[in-house]
């Protein structure tokens, strides 16, 4: 089982094209095992809530975040035999919650990595699995299939580096177009123990972190418009089938 680590994150968004606009912040990940996730005492567990429903698109309720990556995987004729996974996630804080991005390391019950799997949130409440297949250094390929931003299209293809972090967290994910790269995030941090003293001065010192990540995200939004980069619209009805598929 892999003891739970709170990573304190550094993450910033680059946008190259087709203005220049980038910015950073300051949030914290869990890095849990989906078998064995925290348990925290009562007075704490308000602020660090994992629950199935915040992950993965399926018409049945899970029981747990485990059953919805299984079946999740089973649709990709995947069966990990019961292999650990391990996942860097946010946990709901007062009820609250936003994952930008959620990553699921798979591996099977010799211990070989199977696969990655990448979930992305956005701000209008949807959201879009990526199966990765990654080398042995963490890095990956993949079209874009998903609605994030209103000003970025759904097309181009992403690079990814998402190692399974240890001591240190080093995630980057590059968005291809036209052989350009307009946007470029990353995301770093530094292991510590999920320990209750640990979980506790990090609700003081990052109070609300999902609701702050959601609402800094949603101002750059607003100072990308006032700038008035094209926005582009979200796809609905079949259009937003087609992007999804």
């Amino acid at each position: 089982m892999t003891t739970p680590s709170l990573y304190r994150t550094r993450i910033r968004h680059t946008r190259r094209t087709p203005i220049r606009h980038g910015f950073e912040y300051r949030s914290y990940s869990w890095f849990v095992d989906l078998d064995d996730l925290p348990r925290l005492p009562l007075w704490l567990r308000p602020f660090a809530r994992f629950d199935p429903a915040d992950h993965f698109d399926d018409p049945q309720p899970r029981a747990t975040l485990r059953d919805g990556l299984d079946a999740y995987l089973a649709e990709h004729g995947i069966d990990l035999r019961a292999g650990r996974v391990t996942a860097l996630l946010n946990a709901r804080v007062l009820g609250y919650v936003f994952n930008p991005l959620s990553l699921f390391w798979c591996y099977d019950d010799a211990g070989a990595l199977v696969c990655v799997v990448a979930e992305v949130h956005n701000t209008y409440g949807g959201r879009h699995c990526y199966l990765l297949r990654p080398d042995t250094a963490g890095r990956a390929e993949v079209d874009k299939a998903f609605y994030v931003s209103p000003f970025n299209p759904v097309d181009g293809h992403y690079s990814l580096s998402v190692p399974e972090p240890g001591k240190e967290l080093n995630v980057a994910i590059i968005l291809h177009r036209d052989g350009s790269v307009p946007f470029v995030a990353t995301m770093r941090g530094r292991a510590r123990p999920a320990t209750v003293a640990t979980v506790a001065a990090t609700q003081l010192t990052q109070p609300l972190a999902p609701l702050m990540v959601s609402a800094r995200i949603r101002r750059q939004g607003i100072a990308l418009w006032l700038r008035r980069l094209p926005l582009v619209p979200r796809p609905t009805g079949r259009r937003l089938q087609e992007a999804t598929s």
